[in-house]
Formats: structure tokens, sequence, C-alpha cells
């Protein structure tokens, strides 16, 4: 079958085989192997939902999804079913089943976000008590214990007793009769106690012989004083045997009582192992989601097909895991509109390699693994992948290359016939790769035939990809717009192909190019290139003329990116330094109203404690005289010192340069202050409004600023008096950062991090400086829901950016 050939010419099975390394279970370790490809959209489009969400749940757990205990015991299930014994160890791998399978859905439905994966879960059902019982007869050693049942404990314990009494009596005969020993010891032949005598001396310990050394200088025999007791226990060790059968055969019977519940399990843990299997690959070979477009009628979709930076996997694997070549990645940008794309250029350079790597790409879409390819990936739903790439060359059964091409190519139509004929639409929704097509005999027909096979799958399937040498295909995309050109670069300076994939533009011929510099003599090469004709030459100049056009578009394009690249860079620091400058105004803000607030209640206590000694008894004028004195000096105390005046005055005009101290910038001004104060500037590209008060002339002067409102005012003694606190700006900065009050939190959990935190701040003399950085965020909320709570800690707030803004917090001490 076409499809079975398809996979193997794209070494399906070589990429199953690495998937599998990443299976946790035996059994998704052989599901993996030979993945099946899903034959509609919804299993697709289901299997990438389930990769989705365990590749989201491994990101959040530390030490990933566990399939710890989980074995395959399908083969125990089976013969539970048709009456067979089951052994004490597979009783027990069922046990640990069922452990690994309920710990599995624990873990699963403690996140959210994952309706699929829950949904799998929810079926499974444990049977609790069935693993209870099971661990209550078998121990960890596989071995049936004691409490199994009444009945065995009483039949261990005759037999401990039957031991004792049998290894005194020999005991007692090796004291008598040391001298025809061979050696002082007790052994066992089968289930009989037995003394090793000298062959010469059997007649001193008369019993049974069941055995002898090779040698025969050595007899063991059983005293005959113990051969009674030797047969009880024969026969209690025989008891113990039907009891312990009997103990086996009731644990296997409830086994397969559920049967059809643990083989369901059993298909649940293996679909999920199998969905790790693909998140773990994925993530190891960097892969993004696909996003699979729906099967429609073809050129009536929109959406183009977008595969950037596409790296073929077996090569990513073998770059990684093998230490081979960096991996050249191709762009594939598909236009909904195109059917056929030809790629042209010599040997080589990557034709038959881009062709694998799609075809393995629309085949890991499929089964849900993600695509080694810059996000966005959009690919479509192909319902087949069908291939003729390489030789298909038989002297058995007589086949050129030519030969073995056409029957591939047979098979390839009649799978799309087939196709067509079960669809409501005239065409397939296949994928076609086609290697050197037409090659392999008159170049002539070779090249009609090329032509016309292209044009019947540009008819009749969704997308074909052919590599072909015949210039006649190139001139295909003039003709019918459904078809597209690209080539693979080749650098004719080094004679080496670059692997990189060009569209547009269709491959020049380097084989005179190449044979000249390989040494070839140059009138040969010049009577080739005069066999060619003008037109050939000609159109070789023109694909090289838009090669280098192309080349020099690259580099502007390039340039242009990475001048873009520098606006956003410097965009995202101006934004983030005007964000942090917001938020330590703010903080700045909010940090001197405490202090006008706690300044107004000490002020008010000191009025109030003058007031009550002028109430207290007669009031004379000296006590009048003094009280006016301690209201002047509480004035004196909270009078803040006027700051140094500012030269005022200067008004920016449209055109003039100003600096903005809060940015460390230079702008020119492009419209003059409005009503409220606020005027635009530009620095740079970039274009924002600021107020007056922010900017200054370049030699320092400031602009002429409204009049502000006047400090709040406090009454003393039926007075209005202006009360006003000085920032808390002067006191903090007094403050010394030093190593030995900062604290680095970065990395730890927040119940270590509280038990640091309240070790130092229990020491602290002055404020403390408390590095927690962003990351999460937890740890951040954390110190300060516990900073909050402290009794010694009056208030905290963030650090300057200086300092490391955000990322930092200072806790002051009260």
């Amino acid at each position: 079958m076409i499809a079975t050939e398809t996979l193997e010419l794209l070494e399906w099975s070589r990429l199953c085989q690495h998937l599998s390394s990443f299976a946790a279970t035996k059994l998704g370790t052989i599901v993996t192997r030979s993945l099946p490809i899903p034959s509609t959209l919804e299993e697709s489009e289901e299997l990438l939902c389930q990769t989705k969400e365990v590749y989201q749940l491994e990101s959040q757990l530390i030490s990933g999804l566990s399939f710890e205990g989980i074995q395959d015991i399908g083969d125990s299930l089976e013969r539970a079913e048709l009456h067979g014994l089951l052994s004490s160890e597979e009783l027990l791998a069922i046990a640990t089943t069922l452990a690994g399978a309920r710990n599995l859905r624990r873990v699963i439905d403690n996140q959210e976000d994952l309706p699929i994966l829950c949904d799998l879960v929810s079926q499974l059902r444990t049977y609790p008590e069935l693993e209870q019982e099971i661990h209550h007869c078998i121990d960890e050693r596989a071995q049936i214990a004691d409490r199994a049942s009444q009945k065995l404990s009483e039949i261990r314990e005759d037999l401990r007793k039957l031991r004792s009494q049998i290894t005194q009596k020999l005991h007692n005969i090796i004291q008598v009769k040391s001298n025809a020993l061979q050696e002082l010891i007790i052994t066992q032949r089968g289930d009989r106690y037995v003394l090793p005598v000298k062959a010469p001396q059997k007649d001193a310990v008369p019993g049974i012989v069941h055995d002898s050394s090779t040698s025969g200088a050595t007899l063991y025999i059983e005293p005959n004083s113990i051969v009674s007791m030797g047969n009880q226990l024969r026969q209690t060790l025989k008891r113990e045997q039907v009891e312990i059968e009997a103990i086996l055969r009731i644990l296997t019977t409830k086994v397969a009582e559920v049967k059809p519940d643990l083989e369901k399990l059993l298909a649940i843990v293996t679909t999920i192992d199998v969905a790790a299997a693909k998140a773990r690959y994925s993530l190891w070979i960097e892969g993004n989601p696909p996003r699979l477009i729906h099967p429609s009628i073809p050129g009536s979709s929109s959406e183009i097909i977008t595969l950037r930076q596409l790296r073929h996997p077996l090569l990513v694997w073998q770059q990684k895991h093998e230490q081979g070549h960096p991996v050249v990645p191709v762009d594939l940008l598909i236009s909904p509109h195109i059917r056929v794309v030809t790629i042209t250029g010599p040997n080589t350079g990557g034709k038959t390699v881009t062709l694998k790597t799609l075809g393995l790409t629309a085949l890991m879409a499929k089964v849900g693994l993600f695509i080694p390819a810059r996000e966005p990936v959009e690919i479509p739903w192909f319902s087949h992948v069908l291939a003729d790439i390489g030789d298909e060359q038989s002297l058995a059964q007589s086949l050129s290359t030519f030969s073995g091409h056409i029957r591939r190519i047979s098979r390839i139509l009649n799978a799309i016939e087939e196709e067509i004929h079960s669809s409501p639409y005239q065409t397939s929704h296949s994928l076609i790769l086609l290697d050197e097509v037409g090659a392999g005999t008159d170049p002539a027909e070779g090249s009609a035939l090329a032509i016309a096979l292209l044009k019947y799958l540009g008819d009749h399937a969704q997308l074909t990809i052919a590599t072909t040498h015949f210039g006649e295909l190139k001139s295909l995309k003039y003709e019918d717009i459904r078809f597209e050109n690209a080539s693979v670069e080749f650098n004719e300076t080094t004679l080496s192909p670059t692997y990189r994939l060009l569209w547009g533009i269709p491959g020049r011929s380097n084989a005179l190019a190449i044979a000249l510099r390989l040494g070839l003599k140059p009138e040969v090469v010049e009577n080739a290139k005069s066999q060619l004709g003008e037109t050939t030459d000609e159109v070789n100049q023109v694909i090289a003329g838009l090669e280098a056009q192309r080349r020099s578009q690259e580099t502007k394009a390039a340039a242009a990116q990475e001048l873009l690249k520098q606006t956003e860079k410097l965009y995202k620091e101006v934004s983030q330094r005007a964000t942090a400058l917001e938020e330590r105004e703010k903080d700045l803000r909010a940090s001197q109203e405490i202090a006008v607030q706690k300044a107004i209640t000490q002020a008010k206590g000191e009025i109030a404690q003058v007031i009550r000694q002028l109430q207290q008894g007669k009031p004379t004028a000296q006590d009048a005289q003094k009280a006016t004195k301690l209201l002047t000096e509480i004035a004196d105390k909270y009078q803040p010192v006027a700051p140094p005046k500012v030269k005022q005055g200067f008004i920016p005009e449209p055109g003039e340069r100003v600096r903005i101290p809060k940015l460390g910038q230079t702008a020119q001004v492009i419209s003059a202050a409005d009503g409220n104060g606020e005027l635009t500037v530009r620095f740079g590209m970039m274009k924002m409004t600021v107020n007056l008060e922010d900017v200054e002339s370049l030699d320092g002067e400031k602009p002429l600023l409204p009049s502000k409102t006047k400090a709040p005012l406090a009454v003393v003694s039926g007075q209005k008096q202006e009360l006003i606190v000085a920032s808390s700006t002067s006191t903090q900065n007094l403050e010394m950062r030093t190593s030995k009050n900062t604290v680095d939190l970065r990395g730890k959990r927040v119940a270590d991090a509280e038990y640091i935190l309240d070790q130092v701040i229990s020491q602290a003399a002055g404020p403390v400086w408390i590095i927690h950085g962003h990351g999460t965020g937890k740890l951040k909320q954390g110190v300060h829901e516990f900073l909050q709570q402290h009794p010694r800690v009056s208030h905290y707030e963030a650090a300057s950016r200086v300092d490391g803004g955000t990322g930092v917090t200072i806790a002051h001490i009260k």
C-alpha cells in the first residue's frame, strides 16, 4: 500500500523510535514505536489537545508527571479471565498499577484547565479495596504473608515448631556422633533434613541416604530418629501450599471480576503516557503546537500554510543526540491558491530533505506532536501523505529507475482516485511529494510526462511538492496561478549548497560553472555553453540577477529588522523607566502623606498638652507667655527648611530643545504648553506628553509653573498655623544600604523566606533591603504579607530603580 511505502520513505519508524525513548511505561513504549496515524481531523485535534495539556502540566510540576508503579498487566488479566491462577508477583503488579493510576488521577485532578486529561482520568476505577486486600495477603517481596488467613498462620506456626524439633534432634546427634560427620552442619536435600556423614562410618548414623557427594566420600543421611518428623513436615508443607493456592485463587477471582475496568484503566494510563512522551519529545526538539487548517474545497480557504524556520526532526535528533551538524531551517509559506510547487536546483542542495521535512511535519501534526518551527505554526490536515522519493530499482523484477517511479506514481494516483470517489469533493485532501519527477528516461519525454502529471495533480490533489531538473517545469508558474517555483540556494564561490529554500525564483543550472572550477578545460565548457544557445544563457543571467536582487532585499530587510528591534528595546526601556518613576512618585506621595498625618497628630498632642497646662488653675501673664513660646517652638519644629529658590521664567517654545531630568533625555518641543501645563516633546522616534515641571532648559533654567496649593493648616489655640512636614526622601537618602542590612531571598520558598526575614528583622536597627526579584510574584507577595503583620515593621516600600526597583523591598524598622 502506498501509504505504508510513504512511511518507510519518510523514515517514520525512526522518528517513532526516538519518540518511544520518552515513554515511561512498557505499554507506552510499545505504542509509540508504531504510532498509528489518525484517519479523521477530530482524532488529530484531540491528540493535539492531549499533548498541549500534558505539556502545560509538566511545566507546572517540579518532577514531571509520574507513572511509578504502573506495569503491563494485560497478560495477567487475560489469564485471570480464563480461570488461570495468578502468581503472587502478578497480583502485586496489579496492586502497584492500581496505586500508580490513582496517584496519576490525583495529580491531574489537582490542576486547573486540563479538561481533556480530567475527562480521561474521571473514567478510571482504581479499586482501592482490591489493592488493599492484595497488599494484606502479599508482602513487598511478593511472598504470601502469614496474615493472609488464620489457617495459613496456624500451619506456619506448626512448621516452625516441627523445624525447631528436627534441628534440636540433629544437634544432639552432631554432639554425639561428631567423629562420624564430614562437617558439623545441618543441611537439606529436597525438603528432608540430613547430616553429611563420612562414607566409611555410615553405620554410625543409621538412617535413610538421600544423596552423596561427587567423590562418594560423603553421604547425606536422614537419621531414623527424625524420619517421622520429616514425614510430618512434608505433609504440613503440602497443607501450606494448598492454603496458599486457595488464597491466590480468591484474589485471582476478584481480579477477573473487574477485568474490563482494569483493561480500561490500562488503556487510559497508556494514552496519557503516550501524550506525555509526545510532550517531552516536543519540548526536546523545541517544537511549537500547530494549528490544523480544516480541509475544505481546494481554493476556497484563505489560510496560508505557515512553517517558518522549519527543521527536519531526525536531523535535530542527530544534532542534539549524536553531536551532528547544525540543522539549516527552511521557510514554507504557501498561499491557499497554490496547488503545485516545483523545487529546482543542484544535486545535494537540500531538495529531497525539504520534501521529507514537510512530509514528516504533516504526519507529526496528525498524531498530535509539536512541530520544530517558529510560531505561529499553521498546516492543513492532510487526509493522506503520499510520496515517491528515491529509486525503486529491482533486478529481480526487471525494474529500472524510471519503471520504479512510474509504478509508485500509479499507486499514488489510484489512492487519490479512491479518496475522491468516497468524498463529496472532486479533489483529494492529500499531500503529494514527488522527487525528481519525470527522471530516468528521455529528457523531452520525461519533461512532457512531468508537466502532464503535475497538471493532473493540480486538479485533483490539495498540494503537490515536486523536485526536478527540467527547465520546462519552471515556466508552469507563468501559465497557471496555482503553480509556484522555489529553488535551493547554491554558493558558486565555495561550490557548495547553503540548503536555504528560495521562493518565487527557479533554480539555475550550475553544472558548467562547477565543471570549470573543478578543472575541466575551458574550451570544453565554452563549447557546452554554445550548445545551450543564447536563450538559455540569457535566462540564467536573468535568474542570477533576480537572486542578487533577492539577496540585496534580504540584507536590507535584516537591517530594518535589527533597527526595529533596537527601537522596540529603546521604547521598552523608556516605558519601564517612566513606569518606575511613576511608581516611585506614587510611593513618595504616600509616604509623605503618612509622615504629614503623623506629624499633625503629634503636633496636636503637644498643643493639647500646652492647652491643658493653661487650663490648670488660673492662668497668669507669665503662663500665657510660656505657652506662646511653646507653640512657637512647635511651629518651628514642624516647619520645613525652605528649598533653594530656582530661577523660573523659561517658556519652552516649539522647535526648542529641552532636557527631561527624570528620563535623562534631551528632547525637542513639538507643541507649546497648554492650560494644564502639558507640552508635547519628541526624542528619537518617540513622542510623549510631559508636564512643565518635568522639563528644564539646556542651561538648567526651570519653566514658569502655575501657583501651588497651600499646605494644610492646623488650628493652634484658635489661630490658623501653617503646618508642613518635610518629605521622607531626605531621611531616606541618609539611610545607607550595606551587605549587613541586605538579604537575598531569590530562589527561596515563602516559608523559608519568612523564617530568614524574622531572624534578620529581629536583629535590625535600621531599614532592611529585601531582594526577592520578580519571578512569578508569589515570593514578593509572601514577603509583603509577612511584613504587614510583623510587629517591628512600621512600613515598607519598593526600592529605587538603582537599587532594583520593584524587585527589591525596603522594610523600615520601628
